[in-house]
């Protein structure tokens, strides 16, 4: 939820949509993941298990927060959890099951789309928005082994709706409920994390309230090739305020967050949304 200026587009290259289609179809050398999306080694840093007992990620109740019995306690473990970790997992948030659940569902049929439907939403040369390859800034630049959508949802009058899918014919409505749920959830845990450092609980919010909004879908083909050499996102830390991340698929863990030195797999709390520190507020 920071503020940023709409910047030029995203240089042109190939949906890894269609990479993955012809990798997959076969073993020929000009069929092989090309060396743009391809780490040079294996990751040889220490993983943590997201089960191990000495390390578990931290997850906080919403309704801990709100309650005046537990809101104290709740709020120091917030602010440690930010302090520490930069990253939670965050249960009982409020936002509705049903609104979820709409969105899920029509972000999985726009993705089950042939590519060239999805194509009609497809990245312009003066916007990061729309759907296409993550961010591409350079020429020599590594490459994510991912596709997106990414969509600026609020303020709502700067919405450039040439780039909102309209299959599913649900889908506009499904992101503009989720996305007004995700905003006042947002503002209320910026009132916590305030309280949790003893500083005015209004004074957070009142620094984001206001601020561009955007969300973005990633979507992962399968790589059938050097599998252990492509990432679908790369390390690296989020440039907004605060991130909620809706996973869609538990049953393939890849989440991982760093802290002194060793990366820890975030295993996913049915339920829960996982909510990432961005750089501006940690300037804050």
């Amino acid at each position: 939820m920071a503020e940023q200026a709409r910047v030029v587009g995203s240089l042109p290259v190939a949906n890894v949509q269609e990479l993955a289609e012809a990798c997959n179809a076969g073993v020929d050398d000009d069929q092989q993941v090309p060396e743009r999306y391809l780490s040079k080694d294996p990751s040889t840093e220490e993983v943590v298990a997201g089960d191990d007992s000495a390390c578990v990620i931290p997850v906080i109740d919403l309704h801990k927060l709100q309650d005046p019995q537990t809101s104290e306690e709740e709020c120091a473990k917030l602010a440690s959890a930010c302090l520490n970790w930069g990253l939670f997992q965050l249960i009982n948030h409020g936002v509705p099951d049903e609104v979820t659940r709409n969105l899920m569902s029509d972000v999985v049929e726009f993705l089950k789309q042939p590519l060239q439907a999805k194509k009609e939403c497809s990245q312009q040369a003066d916007s990061l928005e729309g759907y296409g390859p993550a961010f591409v800034v350079s020429e020599d630049q590594k490459l994510e082994w991912a596709d997106m959508l990414y969509l600026q949802v609020h303020p709502s009058e700067s919405r450039e709706l040439r780039f909102w899918p309209t299959r599913p014919a649900s889908f506009r409505r499904s992101v503009d409920v989720y996305s007004l749920e995700g905003r006042e959830l947002a503002y209320r845990l910026l009132e916590f994390m305030a309280k949790g450092v003893g500083a005015d609980p209004a004074s957070l919010r009142g620094v984001f309230q206001g601020q561009t909004q955007g969300m973005r879908v990633n979507y992962y083909p399968p790589c059938r090739q050097q599998a252990n050499r492509v990432l679908g996102l790369r390390p690296h830390t989020d440039v907004g305020g605060l991130t909620l991340l809706l996973q869609m698929n538990h049953d393939v863990q890849g989440l991982q967050v760093k802290k002194d030195g060793k990366w820890f797999a975030v295993q996913a709390v049915d339920g829960a949304l996982v909510v990432n520190v961005g750089d501006v507020l940690e300037d804050c």
